[in-house]
């Protein structure tokens, strides 16, 4: 079965190459033969990855430890959840999990487009293989997931301890998803720039790619800032690490590009910056898998150093010569036709809220590499820590959180001052009261006020869009407040959806802001029967308890926990030990409410004085930043759900370009 999956995947390089040079002959030649063939050889390359990928499954849940991967990341009592998990646990796995990902969707993009863009299509193919065939290329040539030991192992070394996590079971294939999703908007804007075809088609046809891309970036870092936040036992979630921020970066610029378009849409604006938008996301999320591969950067979340570095540097600096040179190119083409008339208007908000985007990512971007730059010029590695990055991105998030509030319900073209009295005089008082009431009751961290301040503005902005657009269409229609509430939503899911987003948007500020400034920290030393008091909190330790089974052993800390005198419930921080790696392990201890979290960690246990050393951590209202991100998942899920009007508003446009290509080729 192993030489199954290796021939599958040179099989599958071979096939990637075809699929690219027929189609580029198709479209030069004008061959439609060539065309259909790269699109079945498209196909034939997903079958053949999907088969590498079972016979890798396979040896995984069989355990066979003649191979160098099964050996190295799984065991023979790790649980079948993880046993799945290491797929890409490890380095060659999860390259090979992402080309499978990347084949899937590029066969439904295929599938999608048979009958229509039949110009951009043909380059589509080779845009995408062309990546796949880079992914292939090192699995066959660099780092084979199907390497046989000299020596078939007794033993398998065990799955890293901090991935036997259930986040780790969706987080990794989040953040894929979302890497890979953004291959689909940049396969068709390198076709639209090889083509020339840079009017609304190619925006349109991969709108909700590009949701689906941003859908699962949102939950990729959300999930992992609750890995960090459960798993790391430092009381918090983001560290402004390396891998952390790579996976950042592309949010951002994804965001940035999913706010501009609407602009190119409406007011046919905007076209270069929407084009190095979607080719900056592109080349964000390789550079962030260079970043978990290169080892140039100290990390939890990255692979252990390794000669792929310079493979992805090579391919990076290639795309970015190539579509550099497109948009050169293609300049002319790509200048918009209106200009915007009023800083005190929907398209100028919307550009703010561009800079103020790519500004943090920018800012993110520098802060990650300098360490590296500096150890190359210098010969020292400067390190850029958390300090810097809130420095920076605070008040930039505090403005971005301000425009929020502006952007959706100013008027487009030129704000009048009525409608700038009408869409911001309630919201800006309640903003202002929410941070004149906190300030009195002495919370005197000023970003946290005035995030406060502008958050209760943003929610006040969007309950009012909610609230007229209701009470409009209940006149209109005659129908109850929550039929038209529902009807309102559904009629218009792209604005309505996009007002959910902010909500959650405002709620993950909000956790973030008092989680970051009011949190408390206590370290104690007890002894049986010690007792600690950390806020509202008191902590008794009733003793400590061993348990061991085949994959780890186990201590845990009783802790009996009271709030303001009363009982809530006994806790058990623990420390586990896996035998096959040799490592430990913290898990946390969680009391959570919608106010606060009490936060437990086991730091030691001496067993020849019997004390215990305790960390403990209140965070105040972080679960609205976890909140805040299931509203955020739940607005994109409504934004993606397709409407009559926009399907009837695409398929217009791809008319007009049919009727355009046929017109030219006559």
């Amino acid at each position: 079965m192993v030489e199954l999956g290796l021939l599958s995947l040179r099989l599958a390089f071979i096939g990637g190459l075809y699929a690219v040079l027929s189609a580029l002959y198709g479209a030069r030649a004008r061959r439609p033969a060539y065309v259909r063939s790269a699109r079945h050889a498209a196909y034939a390359v997903h079958a053949l990855v999907a088969a590498a990928v079972l016979v890798l499954l396979r040896a995984l849940v069989t355990r066979d430890f003649s191979l160098e991967y099964v050996a190295s990341y799984s065991s023979s009592t790790l649980s079948l959840p993880y046993t799945i998990a290491a797929l890409w646990g490890g380095q060659a796995g999860s390259l090979l999990f992402w080309v499978f990902i990347l084949t899937t969707m590029s066969t439904v993009v295929q599938l999608q487009n048979r009958e229509r863009n039949a110009a951009l299509m043909p380059y589509v193919t080779a845009t995408s293989m062309t990546i796949a065939v880079f992914f292939l290329a090192l699995l066959v040539f660099v780092t084979s997931p199907f390497e046989r030991l000299p020596v078939p192992a007794a033993e398998g070394a065990d799955l890293n301890p901090l991935l036997q996590n259930y986040w780790m079971l969706i987080h990794p294939p989040s953040l894929y998803l979302g890497y890979v999703g953004c291959t689909v908007p940049f396969a068709f804007a390198v076709a639209a720039l090889v083509t020339g075809r840079l009017g609304d088609v190619w925006i349109r046809t991969t709108r909700r790619w590009t949701l689906f891309a941003w859908f699962f970036l949102t939950l990729g870092n959300i999930v992992g800032a609750r890995w960090a936040y459960e798993e790391l036992g430092w009381g918090g979630y983001w560290a402004w690490d390396p891998v952390e921020n790579a996976a950042f970066m592309p949010w951002l610029s994804c965001t940035a590009f999913l706010h501009s378009v609407m602009i190119q849409e409406k007011k046919n604006m905007l076209k270069m910056w929407n084009m190095v938008l979607v080719l900056l996301t592109f080349c964000l999320t390789i550079f962030g898998t260079f970043l978990t591969r290169s080892g140039v950067v100290s990390s939890v979340h990255s692979f252990t150093q390794s000669g792929l570095g310079p493979f992805f540097v090579a391919f990076l600096l290639g795309v970015i010569a190539i579509v550099s040179a497109l948009v050169v190119w293609r300049r002319p083409l790509l200048r918009g036709e209106n200009e915007i008339d009023s800083f005190l208007s929907r398209e100028a908000s919307f550009l703010f809220n561009n800079l103020l985007l790519v500004g943090i990512a920018f800012a993110t971007f520098w802060g990650t590499i300098f360490p590296v730059i500096s150890e190359a010029v210098r010969g020292i590695k400067i390190t850029v820590g958390p300090p810097f990055f809130n420095k920076v991105n605070a008040p930039l998030g505090l403005a971005l959180l301000f425009m929020t509030g502006v952007g959706p319900v100013i008027a487009w073209r030129r704000a009048s001052a009525r409608n700038l009295r009408r869409s911001f005089t309630m919201p800006l008082a309640v903003g202002f009261v929410i941070g004149v009431v906190i300030f009195a009751a002495g919370w005197r961290n000023y970003y946290a006020v005035v995030c406060f301040s502008l958050a209760a503005f943003v929610l006040a902005t969007i309950f009012m869009e909610f609230y007229r657009g209701t009470r409009a269409r209940q006149a209109l229609m005659g129908e109850a407040a929550p039929r038209a509430l529902a009807n309102l939503v559904g009629k218009n899911r792209r604005r309505y959806g996009g007002y959910v987003i902010h909500v959650g948007v405002a709620m993950v500020f909000v956790g973030v802001a008092a989680s970051s400034a009011f949190r408390l920290e206590e370290q104690e030393t007890l002894s049986k029967g010690g007792v600690v008091q950390v806020g509202a909190f008191t902590l008794t330790y009733a003793g400590i308890h061993f348990t061991d089974n085949p994959h780890y052993s186990s201590m845990l800390a009783e802790i009996a926990v009271a709030k303001n005198g009363t009982p809530v419930g006994t806790f058990f921080p623990e420390k586990r030990f896996y035998k096959k790696q040799q490592q430990p392990s913290t898990e946390v201890a969680l009391r959570s409410t919608l106010t606060e979290d009490l936060y437990l960690v086991l730091g030691s246990y001496d067993d020849a004085s019997g004390l215990m050393t305790m960390i403990v951590f209140v965070n105040p209202l972080v679960n609205w930043l976890w909140i805040g991100g299931l509203v955020m998942i739940l607005g994109t899920v409504i934004v993606m759900s397709p409407t009559a009007a926009e399907q009837r508003a695409l398929a217009a446009a791809l008319a007009v370009e049919e009727r355009g290509l046929e017109a030219a080729l006559r």
